[in-house]
């Protein structure tokens, strides 16, 4: 009897065991996750992430930093052409900083908690939190969850699918539109959810000072040389900072020899003969309905040519281009807005107006007839433009 008694309670037991370790459900995923996330005090996230817009791909390298509460800094570098920026969010503010122009975007905004980000794990972990109907699939021993995505500046994108590992890592993150196109994609190569960061991670002044350092060290080489380059009509009297480079050309056989010779300043009071130049007016190849170009005006500034195209009809708006050009000291512009991941480039998104910079040329456009679905249509079709038309900075005198 004790025997019989002992086999029924093994079986129970093995029955219990059994039945305990099958497959999970989306809830015990989803819980796990949610768990794993919350649990991490900080976090470096490594990827690529690549973005769809018709038969155009735009590849980006990615690194998001996280710390608790509400610290970041995402750094983007486009594949194509090397152009790299970085969202910030720190104690003071929400930033977009573009280290070759030396600038930053400063927002009033609540970024990234106002949307969705699908390369920031506790925006993920808030989506499918918020999603009533998430579903999960498992496939090739991984979870892959379902749920819905809130990008209120792109109503296109619709849903995102998540890809875990059985130790829940995520793999990746896809989002897709409401015709099942996919839209973007995130592979992550790596999560370092113990990587230790502190508030000092995430100052601006970081970047401030690597410009400034290596300004400095330029300033410091142009010292040393300073007596070789008397007579710089380039340079203000007793500025020990600018130089002119030595010709190092022939003349005979180098055909931009002459260019060669122009006088290269550096420093403050350096009076610089960089310009920017324009290669072409580049237009827009969307417009909305009963709307055309009513104005074209091309004036110069300090720092080269400036292109204003205006539009009227049933919405009227403005569209400036200029080349991009960097500038001498840190600028930081404050923007009403949120950032706004826009094909090539991360822009500056206000309520009636964009601001982005691509393939070497800075974009303003600016509509209060406009809706933000409106705005952001024809500034992805300036982006498939400029392939085929670019802004460059020329030196002239």
């Amino acid at each position: 009897m004790y025997s019989l008694k002992k086999f029924w309670c093994l079986c129970a037991t093995i029955l219990l065991i059994t039945t305990g370790c099958g497959k999970m459900d989306s809830a015990d995923v989803v819980k796990e996750f949610t768990d794993t996330v919350n649990n991490s005090k900080s976090y470096v996230l490594k990827g690529t992430m690549e973005i769809y817009s018709d038969e155009d791909t735009f590849t980006y390298s990615v690194e998001a930093n996280y710390l608790k509460d509400n610290f970041y800094k995402v750094l983007l570098v486009n594949q194509t052409n090397n152009h790299e920026q970085v969202i910030l969010r720190n104690a003071d503010g929400v930033y977009v900083i573009t280290p070759s122009l030396n600038k930053s975007f400063k927002f009033q905004s609540e970024w990234p908690d106002n949307s969705s980000q699908s390369y920031l794990l506790k925006a993920i972990v808030t989506d499918i939190n918020n999603d009533a109907e998430v579903s999960m699939e498992e496939v090739d021993s991984k979870y892959v969850v379902k749920s819905k995505v809130n990008y209120p500046n792109n109503a296109d994108l619709v849903y995102q699918k998540i890809t875990l590992d059985k130790d829940m890592n995520l793999n990746k993150v896809e989002v897709y539109n409401a015709s099942d196109a996919l839209k973007v994609k995130v592979n992550v190569g790596s999560v370092d959810l113990k990587a230790g960061l502190s508030e000092d991670d995430f100052k601006l002044e970081d970047f401030v000072k690597e410009t400034n350092n290596n300004t400095t060290q330029n300033n410091s080489n142009n010292s040393q040389n300073n007596n070789e380059n008397k007579g710089n009509d380039q340079c203000e009297e007793g500025d020990t900072t600018c130089k002119v480079e030595e010709d190092k050309c022939d003349p005979k056989t180098d055909k931009d020899c002459q260019n060669s010779k122009e006088p290269q300043c550096e420093g403050s009071n350096c009076k610089s003969t960089t310009t920017g130049k324009l290669e072409d007016i580049i237009y827009p190849l969307y417009i909305p309905s009963n709307t055309y170009l009513s104005g074209k005006d091309k004036v110069n500034t300090d720092n080269g040519e400036r292109v204003i195209l205006t539009f009227g009809g049933d919405k009227n708006f403005v569209l400036v281009e200029e080349a991009a050009m960097a500038s001498n000291e840190f600028e930081i512009i404050p923007v009403y807005g949120d950032p706004l991941m826009l094909n090539d480039t991360v822009a500056a998104l206000s309520e009636n107006s964009l601001y982005w910079t691509s393939n070497n040329v800075s974009y303003y456009l600016a509509g209060n007839d406009l809706t933000r679905e409106e705005i952001l249509n024809i500034a992805q079709n300036m982006n498939q433009a400029t392939s085929v038309v670019s802004g460059t900075i020329s030196n002239e005198k």
